[in-house]
């Protein structure tokens, strides 16, 4: 009994990389998905896909694939006890990984046939515990397509604080998308990483910290990724004819647990650009509520838009910057404003950078 458990252990071990994908209510498009994971040119592939209780015929299509395709004994199906969202999904993937590495695939994109294949070499040619590609952006909300690329520069990243000092000095430099990257399992597992349990920006919100927990990273100009926006996806507010408040009061927490995170960041180089990052994710927060709030219900008070500007952070403690002090401090100023001008203050910046 002690050798079959044994053995049954090694079987479970024999993947170099698995990929996750969470599916819900995905039967549209989840064929193409299925099919550019399935076409990889890697070999040691476990794919996991995570049903997260759906009412359409996704998970069919699925089982379809595990049956017939050449590669279907390489399928697994992890089933969640009830619809948890996109968050509890991403860290139950986590969780089953049988694979070294891992990479999260939306089930309703698509990557190219050497992705894995690509991140993978670059990480054992570097040893590097994350490796980054680039991705196209598809717009399909009309019936004309947009295609956006966002492309990195190739780079390597191998001294301490190295990468967390690059993805912070810019508020977009680093994707902010919870997939795309090739991530060593163990560095997840090790510092107890999970996503929030939320809809929307939950990517930002646990990407916003990794790089702190990342020692070697690459980032590739290659296109790897090929991310579809449409109309109704939950990952976009911006779309939707009707916004809950209590979505939007999920997210503002989810994006505050990063400012728990403070203390154990603090004195590094790069803490204050964290920092106007962390609060500049507050200030589109409020903006977009602002943009949208003739379609959030219930609605949002000027006290209750003040309160997402809070700052974990001393009025000294910013005035010791010795960058990025000066954005900082009026971020920081939002948040113990009146209400009442605190919010025409940000109506009038969001509309100066054409926010609304």
């Amino acid at each position: 009994m002690l050798l079959l458990v044994f053995f049954c252990y090694l079987c479970t071990m024999n993947y170099e990389v698995t990929i996750g994908i969470p599916v819900y209510n995905v039967e549209k498009y989840i064929r193409l998905t299925m099919d550019s994971a399935l076409a990889q040119t890697f070999q040691s592939i476990e794919f996991l896909v995570l049903d997260d209780c759906g009412t359409d015929s996704s998970m069919d299509i699925v089982r379809e694939y595990q049956q017939t395709h050449p590669r279907g004994k390489d399928i697994r199906i992890v089933r969640q006890p009830q619809n948890g969202g996109l968050g509890r999904a991403r860290n139950r993937i986590i969780e089953e990984a049988q694979g070294r590495y891992l990479y999260h695939l939306d089930a309703d994109d698509a990557i190219a046939p050497n992705t894995i294949e690509l991140l993978y070499d670059n990480a054992q040619r570097y040893g590097a515990d994350i490796v980054y590609g680039s991705y196209l952006r598809i717009e399909e909300y009309s019936e004309h397509t947009r295609r956006v690329p966002y492309q990195y520069p190739a780079s390597v990243f191998e001294k301490d604080d190295e990468f967390a000092e690059f993805a912070y000095s810019s508020y977009d430099r680093l994707q902010c998308n919870n997939w795309n990257y090739l991530i060593d399992v163990a560095v997840l597992r090790r510092n107890s990483l999970k996503v929030p349990p939320v809809n929307y920006w939950e990517d930002l919100a646990f990407t916003m910290d990794l790089p702190t927990y990342v020692h070697r990273a690459v980032l590739l100009p290659d296109i790897t990724y090929y991310y579809y926006c449409r109309k109704g996806s939950l990952s976009n507010f911006q779309k939707r004819d009707h916004i809950a408040k209590d979505e939007i009061l999920k997210t503002i927490h989810a994006v505050n647990q990063n400012k728990e995170n403070t203390g154990r960041l603090r004195g590094k180089p790069y803490f204050p650009r964290r920092m106007y990052k962390l609060l500049m994710t507050d200030f589109y927060m409020a903006c977009t509520i602002l943009k949208k709030r003739n379609l959030i219900y219930p609605a949002f008070s000027k006290r209750e838009i003040r309160d997402i500007m809070s700052s974990p952070l001393s009025l000294g403690e910013i005035l010791r910057f010795r960058h990025v002090r000066m954005p900082n401090l009026i971020l920081y100023c939002f948040g113990k404003l009146s209400p009442f001008l605190s919010v025409l203050l940000m109506q009038l910046l969001a509309k100066q950078r054409k926010l609304i």
